[in-house]
């Protein structure tokens, strides 16, 4: 493979911490040295980054094909900057043996960019029995998790964190009371009641992360939290944090963007579990973000049809498509001031490859030529009709945003170019 000369850039370098103007050499699928080039690319003074590892991608193969494929998800991924998805196991049936993750894996190829697997935590994400660890982890599996299935028995949980433990696999646990969450689709509050909609409060998710890094601190396991998107449950990462506990946490780009009140006259679309926040929980959570508390952003893509969503917001389904909309969502934060691009490409690239120990999230040499070239500046009006998604379910329908990808390279191979 000849190299290729990526001239006239400005270089995000997330693990630097700066942004520079200068030329990255690519060669043999890998970021290289100085050195001759067959091939420039002028990148017109755009941003090159690396590109997003996106951490809770739902795609629905098997059982759910008509929501997502990995096709398609994977053209939507590439037309969006993420050049890593790393899946979900909340699949019909769920990937909780190997034989699962196998079928999983075949039909990834089908993306263009690369795919990881999570697989569940218990057996049928019940919550009871715990599966079989270490043959998932010799078959390919990255992390386990029931996704947003808490698991309610604080003994079994015990048990699959010590089990994890002793094998070094990571797990990622959804930090909510099953209890007081059960039923609820918004934060309770006086938008809830004016709504007449059941809320769950925002202590729940403080409950659940509370118990779960206890049985942490317990057993000694690498534990990240999916989505932290409440100020009540800051002081207990910190604390975590500070003693030195495994532990890291995440957020979704819609509970960093969006609040309670874009649900308004129940846009349905706006359904999203956990369900968005005050504004002053997305502040805090923004400056989590800043402040390093907070170490990764996600689309938490969860593709629903059109039947499940136009539906009385009480009964329609939770989730929302994320993988195209990501890149410019997260620059609101930049425009606003919140967060330089370093910082951002760090929670975006960095810290999930790190988080996962998985290769990218860097510009050095050596590291894999995953990039993303896009210009942060360019206004848009969302259309969701032109998502490569096949699922439409996404709250940024009509918004106008700012920042467009217009190149996207895994190992070295353009997978996408905006026509």
């Amino acid at each position: 493979m000849s190299a290729t000369l990526f001239s006239n850039a400005r270089l995000v370098d997330p693990v630097a911490g700066e942004v520079r103007t200068g030329d990255l050499r690519i060669e043999n699928g890998r970021i290289a040295p100085p050195g001759p080039s067959g091939t420039v690319v002028d990148c017109r003074g755009l941003c090159l980054a690396p590109g997003i590892v996106d951490v809770g991608v739902k795609v629905g193969e098997p059982g759910e094909r008509h929501k997502e494929s990995f096709r398609t998800a994977g053209r939507a991924a590439a037309a969006g900057g993420v050049t890593t998805m790393v899946c979900r196991p909340d699949t019909r049936p769920p990937i909780d043996s190997p034989e699962m993750l196998e079928q999983a894996r075949a039909r990834a190829a089908a993306a263009p960019v690369h795919v990881y697997h999570m697989a569940a935590l218990t057996r049928a994400r019940a919550g009871s029995e715990m599966v079989e660890i270490g043959f998932l982890q010799d078959a390919g599996a990255v992390a386990f998790s029931d996704g947003v299935r808490v698991t309610a028995d604080t003994k079994v949980l015990s048990r699959c964190l010590r089990y994890a433990r002793s094998l070094g696999a990571l797990v990622i646990g959804h930090p909510q009371d099953p209890g007081l969450s059960a039923g609820a689709c918004v934060t309770s509050g006086k938008f809830a009641s004016l709504r007449g909609l059941p809320g769950v409060a925002p202590m729940a998710e403080r409950m659940g992360l509370e118990r779960d890094l206890a049985l942490v601190e317990a057993t000694g396991a690498r534990y990240h939290a999916d989505q932290i998107t409440t100020a009540a449950a800051l002081p207990a990462l910190a604390r975590a944090k500070a003693a030195g506990l495994d532990v890291t946490a995440g957020v979704s780009i819609h509970h960093l963007t969006l609040n309670v009140l874009d649900v308004a006259d129940y846009r349905t679309f706006f359904k999203v579990t956990p369900p968005l926040r005050s504004e002053d929980d997305r502040l805090a959570i923004v400056e989590a973000l800043a402040s390093g508390e907070i170490d990764i952003i996600s689309s938490m893509h969860t593709p629903q049809d059109e039947e499940s969503k136009r539906l009385p917001f009480e009964e329609a389904a939770p989730g929302a498509v994320g993988l195209e909309t990501i890149l410019p969502a997260a620059l609101r934060l930049v425009h606003a001031g919140h967060l330089d691009l370093p910082t951002l490409w760090k929670a975006l690239s960095t810290n999930p490859a790190n988080r996962l120990g998985l290769p990218g999230g860097s510009l050095a040499p050596g590291a894999p030529a995953d990039l993303v070239l896009f210009d942060p500046d360019a206004p848009f009006l969302l259309d969701r009709f032109q998502l490569a998604s096949k699922s439409k379910n996404t709250p940024f329908d009509g918004a106008r945003l700012q920042g467009r990808v217009e190149g996207t390279w895994v190992a070295g191979t353009q997978v996408f170019a905006r026509s």
